[in-house]
C-alpha cells in the first residue's frame, strides 16, 4: 500500500479532482441555472468543496504517514548502527581486559617458573570428532613448537600435549582425550598414579586417575598434579580435582574421577612449554 501510494498517489489525486469538477458541472446543469452564478455556487459547489476537502485531507494524512514512516525507519536504522558500534566497543573492551589478565597471570607464572620457555598461541579450531578431544593452535614448528610439548594455561593448569605439528600450526590433545596419559600424584597424600583419558569419561569432560600404588588412599576433593616422571611434563602442574572415588569390577582396585582444573570450553589462548628443567 505504501509503495503503491508513493508511485501512483499524484495520478489518483488528479483523477479525483477531475471527477469532482465533473460533478460540479453536472449538478449546475441539472439545476437549470447555468446563468445564475449564485445557484451554481450554492447548490453545486458546496458539496463538491466538501468532497475536495475530504479528498485533500485524506491525501494529506496518507502522505504524512508515509513521510513519518520513512523518517522513523531511518531513525531506527541509525539507532541499530549505533547499538552495533557500542556492542563492538564493549566486546573489544572485554577482550582487552581478559588479555591483560592472561598476561598478568603469565608474568606471575614466569616469575615462579624461571626455567620455562613459553610460546603463546591462539586456538583456531576445535575438532568436530566425537572420538577425540583436540584443537588446532596458531603456532607450529617454525615457532619452535614440536610434538610432545606440554600445553598449559596462564595459571599453570595442564591443558594437554602437542601431538601433531606443521610449519604454522599444531594439534593439541587435551588431558581428557582417549590417547592421553600423564604421570600424576595426589597432593594431599602423595599417592602416585596415572591420569588417562577414557571414552566414556571424555564425554563428561573428565579423566581417570588409575594405576595407583598398593595401599594408596585417595579422597574426594584431593588435588591432582603432574609428577614429572618420564620427563614429558614438568612436575607440579595442576591437573584437576578428584570428584569421585570408585572401584573396579572386582571391587578391590580404587580409581578416581578427575575434573580438569582448566575449563576447556572457555579456552581461547594457551601456552606451550617449549623447554623446562627436568627434576630427577
Amino acid at each position: 500500500m505504501k509503495e503503491y501510494l508513493k508511485k501512483y498517489g499524484i495520478p489518483v489525486g488528479v483523477i479525483v479532482l477531475a471527477l469532482a469538477l465533473l460533478i460540479m458541472v453536472s449538478a449546475a446543469a441539472r439545476g437549470g441555472a447555468t446563468s445564475t452564478v449564485h445557484n451554481v455556487t450554492g447548490t453545486a459547489v458546496a458539496p463538491v468543496q466538501k468532497v475536495l476537502s475530504s479528498a485533500a485531507n485524506w491525501f494529506k494524512s496518507i502522505y504524512g504517514y508515509l513521510y513519518q514512516y520513512d523518517s522513523l525507519m531511518a531513525e531506527n536504522e541509525s539507532l541499530r548502527a549505533q547499538l552495533a558500534d557500542a556492542q563492538a566497543s564493549a566486546r573489544a573492551g572485554i577482550e582487552a581486559t581478559e588479555e591483560n589478565v592472561r598476561l598478568r597471570e603469565l608474568n606471575n607464572l614466569r616469575q615462579k617458573h624461571t626455567d620455562y620457555t613459553l610460546e603463546s598461541a591462539k586456538i583456531v579450531l576445535w575438532s568436530s570428532s566425537n572420538w577425540s578431544s583436540t584443537f588446532t593452535i596458531s603456532k607450529g614448528t617454525l615457532d619452535g613448537v614440536d610434538i610432545g610439548m606440554p600445553v598449559i594455561t596462564e595459571y599453570g593448569a595442564l591443558v594437554g600435549q602437542v601431538t601433531e605439528a606443521g610449519d604454522h600450526w599444531a594439534t593439541v590433545s587435551t588431558l581428557i582425550d582417549v590417547d592421553m596419559s600423564v604421570g600424576a600424584y595426589v597432593g594431599a597424600t602423595g599417592s602416585s598414579g596415572m591420569v588417562v583419558g577414557e571414552f566414556s569419561l571424555m564425554k563428561k569432560k573428565t579423566a581417570k586417575l588409575t594405576f595407583l600404588a598398593d595401599g594408596a588412599q585417595i579422597f574426594v576433593g584431593d588435588e591432582v598434579l603432574t609428577s614429572g616422571q618420564g620427563g614429558a611434563f614438568p612436575a607440579g602442574l595442576v591437573i584437576g580435582t578428584i570428584s569421585n572415588v570408585q572401584t573396579e569390577a572386582g571391587g578391590q582396585i580404587e580409581y578416581g574421577i578427575v575434573v580438569p582444573q582448566v575449563q576447556l570450553d572457555s579456552l581461547v589462548q594457551v601456552f606451550i612449554i617449549k623447554s623446562f628443567e627436568v627434576v630427577e
